[in-house]
């Protein structure tokens, strides 16, 4: 167990105007009602997001990033000009790192295994970094493991670094000092019941739920932490809620929370999670959907299983959904890092014309649709690659017919259209 204790005065939980960097937009993240959500399923209590995926680098590990670079530079662990950091994650400790190492002038190497997001990689390598894929279907203790690659390229070359969010204590103080205080504050402004009454966060490293749910218990020592952990993962405690049923591979889809073992960083502290949810994908999915549907929300998968924990515990629990309670959930990743993900991509592109749509619009669409397939017409000025040499002289005669030259060049091409 890793437990730091935050000593420093509590931070500014607003951002400053003008920053001086790009580091300078980690954190700072709204509080947003899901009132629509709690409609949709029957909730009593006041839920909240804290919308993470709103922080500069699209997740809740910029915050730990930027505080593991930071803090190692300070104790001189990280050497400018010689340094090389190198991570395992799942990816959005990975986009963090690439921000705070492009900042700071750092090389950073991530390993990350295969099932995670092209989108994640080609983020990070827009940042500058260098990514090694590894196999998913291997335990954490393998040295072909994304955790095994990273040790032996510490081994291998000079002035390597690994951070190690898995271990590094400033994972979880980068929410003592930064979410913790935020949600205090945004709870706070509230006319009535200044106080959070229950907390959702999944868990991955454990940083993020440790590390805030230490604040909220001083806060509110009657708060309630729930942790939230994917079927498959070994999290949740009693240890027995980790049991597959039979025929269930344990394998998930679910990106960035769940483990095959036990972070340092992740409380054991008596009192301090109280209780754990398991989920499944199909209602994590879900669950994301839906916040994007009915709150407008571009939430991630992880979002979507924090979501749909917090709806499993509050209706297994109804003796906490309460009217006015305050329930706050982590929503730590948006779904620009899954755009090519089955459970996105294909729900959407998949989807009938009109689906979300009154029958007599999604009638009028279709009645449009067909009238246009009629058209023969080609657009103006184009030809097809079946149009032979003289067809595709002849458009270009008839383009150049509207083209009028002045003395600042071409001043318009074809027929504008009226609508």
């Amino acid at each position: 167990m890793v437990h730091a204790t935050a000593t420093s005065s509590t931070p500014s939980v607003t951002r400053a105007l003008i920053l001086d960097d790009a580091l300078g937009g980690v954190g700072y993240t709204p509080m947003v009602r899901l009132d629509r959500l709690a409609k949709q399923y029957g909730i009593k209590s006041n839920l909240f997001g804290k919308v993470e995926f709103m922080s500069i680098g699209g997740s809740v590990k910029d915050r730990i990033a930027k505080r593991m670079v930071e803090q190692a530079e300070k104790d001189g662990v990280l050497i400018p000009g010689k340094s090389v950091v190198i991570e395992p994650t799942s990816g959005n400790t990975g986009i963090g790192l690439a921000l705070a190492c492009a900042v700071h002038g750092y090389p950073l190497i991530i390993t990350l295994p295969e099932k995670m997001s092209l989108e994640k990689e080609l983020t990070m390598r827009a940042l500058g970094a260098e990514i090694i894929r590894t196999p998913t279907a291997v335990a954490s203790s393998s040295p072909l493991s994304n955790l095994g690659m990273a040790k032996r390229l510490k081994e291998a070359i000079p002035n390597a670094v690994v951070l190690d969010q898995y271990n590094n204590p400033n994972n979880p103080l980068a929410h003592e000092f930064g979410t913790g205080p935020e949600i205090v504050a945004a709870i706070e402004s509230l006319p009535q019941n200044k106080k959070v009454d229950v907390f959702v966060a999944g868990a991955g490293t454990g940083g993020t739920i440790s590390g805030t749910a230490r604040v909220l218990k001083k806060h509110n020592k009657d708060c309630i932490v729930v942790g939230v952990d994917p079927r498959g993962s070994v999290l949740a405690l009693p240890e027995s809620l980790n049991s597959l049923d039979e025929g269930e591979d344990g394998f998930y889809q679910i990106e960035g929370i769940g483990y095959d073992f036990t972070p340092a960083v992740l409380s054991r502290e008596p009192g301090l999670i109280d209780d754990w949810v398991k989920v499944a994908d199909p209602e994590c999915f879900k669950s994301a959907r839906d916040a994007m549907k009915l709150e407008a929300l571009l939430v991630g998968g992880s979002s979507g299983a924090c979501i749909a924990g917090t709806l499993a515990w509050l209706k297994a629990s109804p003796e906490h959904d309460v009217e006015g309670q305050n329930v706050v959930i982590i929503l730590p990743d948006g779904v620009r890092n899954y755009m090519s993900k089955p459970w996105f991509a294909e729900g959407l592109m998949g989807r009938e014309v009109g689906a979300d749509l009154a029958p007599e619009v999604t009638a009028q669409i279709n009645k449009v649709i067909a009238e246009n397939n009629k058209y023969t017409e080609k657009p103006n000025g184009h030809v097809s690659t079946e149009d032979k040499v003289e067809a595709a002289v002849s458009a270009l005669a008839d383009t150049m017919k509207n083209v009028t030259v002045g003395t600042r060049g071409v001043n318009g091409v074809g027929k504008s259209a009226d609508f």
